[in-house]
Formats: C-alpha cells, structure tokens, sequence
C-alpha cells in the first residue's frame, strides 16, 4: 500500500488505535522468559495528550527490553513509505536513550530489525530519524522502506525505568 498521508499517529482516535486504524500494543521480555515489567497507557503528560511507556528493563534471564509497537497496516500488509525521508516523532521522557526499531515484509525472525536510537528528555521535543542513519540488526539485508510492516519504540539492552511518551509520530519530508 502507498501512503499518501505523513501521519502515523496524531493521537486523535480512541486509545489504543492510531491514525493509520492499528493499534498499539506493549511486550517485555517475558514473552521470551525475561523478567522486565512495562505499561502503556494514554494521558496528558506535560500539557499534551500522549502515549505513555513506562517499565522496568532487567537483564535477568536473558532478557532486557520493554516495548510499545504499532503495525503499519490494518491488514498487516507491507506499506510503501519510500516517498518520505524517515520518522519524526513528538517525544517527552526521562533523560534516558530509546530506540526505534523498523522491520519489514523481508525478515522473518524476531530478532532482526533496523534500529536508531534517540534522547527522550524531560521536555518536549521532535526527533527526526531519517531512514538513512537505520542499522541493520541481525540481518544483511539492506532496509527497504517499499516493505515496512511495524514499528517499536523501544527501552533495550541495559537495567534502567523507562518512561518515554509519544505526543505525535509521523513520516518525515
């Protein structure tokens, strides 16, 4: 499917559906055997309406990741976003690193995905992560943005609380 419209999430549909008619959805690692706990909640957070993710990552049992993620397409069909330049996305946290992670109609494992991370600050603020500056995790293929299927906004790889919102998600120009 092409997308004609830049915007993925405006926060405007009931919670937890997005703009493009999916919606959110939480893990952890315990869906693996992990111990990290999370929430996803909607509410106002510094003056704004916004998805809210917050949990506790450990790296007990071979875990370390807490995770909210939205497919693309109601239909889980791939979405052709190569007319846009990457993602920008409204974001308030805690001070602490995050990631998104894209995948795609080309993997078929869980692990593989293509990754950035980025700062969540105590304030609000757009991040912009073009498509180009997305590495390739556990796969050699190269990211096709003809393909997308889902993303994650992730807290990974190391024990910390997360508490990072999303005020606004979108295709950047």
């Amino acid at each position: 499917m092409q997308l004609t419209s830049p915007v993925i999430d405006d926060l405007r549909r009931e919670p937890p559906l997005a703009a493009t008619g999916t919606s959110w959805r939480v893990f952890t690692d315990r869906v693996m055997g992990g111990v990290s706990n999370g929430t996803m909640s909607r509410e106002m957070v510094a003056g704004r309406q916004a998805i809210r993710m917050r949990g506790n990552v450990s790296l007990e049992n071979n875990g370390g990741f807490v995770q909210i993620s939205l497919d693309l397409d109601p239909e889980g069909e791939p979405v052709d976003a190569s007319s846009w330049k990457g993602l920008e996305l409204d974001v308030f946290g805690n001070g602490e690193t995050y990631a998104i992670h894209l995948r795609t109609a080309d993997l078929n494992r869980p692990w593989q995905s293509y990754r950035q991370s980025f700062r969540a600050d105590p304030e609000w603020r757009t991040v912009e992560l073009p498509f180009k500056e997305f590495v390739a995790h556990r796969t050699d293929i190269a990211l096709n943005t003809r393909r997308l299927r889902r993303l994650g906004i992730i807290a990974i790889g190391r024990p910390f609380e997360a508490d990072v919102s999303v005020g606004g998600l979108r295709f950047m120009k």
